[in-house]
């Protein structure tokens, strides 16, 4: 399946009315199924489905990249099935956390079935970690640059992974943001990247799943575009996460808010200046 897809429209304003051709972005129904038994239905982007797969199990607790003993993208008629292989243990022990839902792409936590696993105890993450002011406050425009459904679109979130000194690494997009942290959660798994060396970027706001996900991750910085909400701020100050919100470039310089564990955030071209 494609990405996106090629729309008619009519286009309306005062020089008139005009037929016009839009790429859209897709969506649609994506069943991540364990040994054969479905555990959620999510409405993806069509692209990247083996990371969302290895992301996705990783950050609900279904299994570990390293448990995974097959992965199978299957197109059906009426979505896709990511189907993962585990060992029977892993998979008998989903029984008890089983998620059936429809995940609507503005919630990623519609349909868990129990306030405790929507308010699930997360790691203290290990202090250490440090980026610059100056790259933080500028890696929303560095994401921008590995963005090419949205240039086309215009409709998807990204999230990528900044590393000090060498930019933006790795970026995946979906018209889900929490969709577009799991894709990327599974590309770094996937390819050993270090995730306390760097920080989560993202086109968002940062909701408390997002931090849920990036803590489990195991990276130390949030950087994102739009604000937190209240509840993610408390959950990210308990678990340790520096929250960096609102950042973005201005002229040749930047701007952006710590709301959580300032000291990761490095000053000193700002105190030197």
């Amino acid at each position: 399946m494609k990405a996106s897809r090629s729309i008619s429209a009519l286009a309306l304003g005062p020089e008139g009315a005009r037929d016009v051709a839009r790429s859209l972005p897709d969506e649609v129904p994506v069943a991540v199924t364990v040994n054969g038994s479905t555990q959620a239905v999510m409405m993806c982007t069509p692209a990247d489905l083996e990371d969302f797969a290895v992301g996705f199990a990783f950050t609900e607790g279904f299994a570990r990249p390293d448990e995974i003993e097959q992965l199978d993208i299957v197109e059906m008629e009426a979505g896709i099935e990511a189907r993962l292989w585990v060992p029977d243990a892993i998979a008998e022990a989903l029984g008890a956390r089983r998620r059936a839902m429809m995940g609507p792409v503005g919630c990623g936590l519609c349909g868990i079935d129990s306030l405790e696993q929507a308010l699930r105890d997360l790691p203290v993450l290990p202090d250490g970690g440090v980026l610059g002011y100056a790259e933080a406050a500028h890696a929303p425009d560095a994401l921008r640059q590995h963005q090419p459904l949205h240039d086309l679109t215009h409709a998807v979130h990204a999230a990528g992974f900044l590393q000090p000194g060498k930019g933006i690494i790795a970026a995946r997009e979906d018209v889900g943001r929490h969709n577009a942290l799991d894709k990327l959660i599974g590309a770094l798994l996937c390819d050993g990247v270090d995730p306390q060396g760097g920080a989560v970027v993202l086109t968002s706001r940062v909701s408390l799943e997002m931090v849920q996900k990036t803590v489990l991750l195991g990276c130390p910085i949030l950087v994102a575009v739009s604000a937190p909400t209240a509840h993610a701020v408390r959950v990210a100050e308990a678990a340790n996460l520096t929250i960096a919100a609102f950042a973005r470039t201005l002229g040749d310089g930047g701007r952006l808010e710590t709301f959580t564990h300032p000291q990761r955030i490095d000053r000193s071209q700002i105190d030197a200046a």
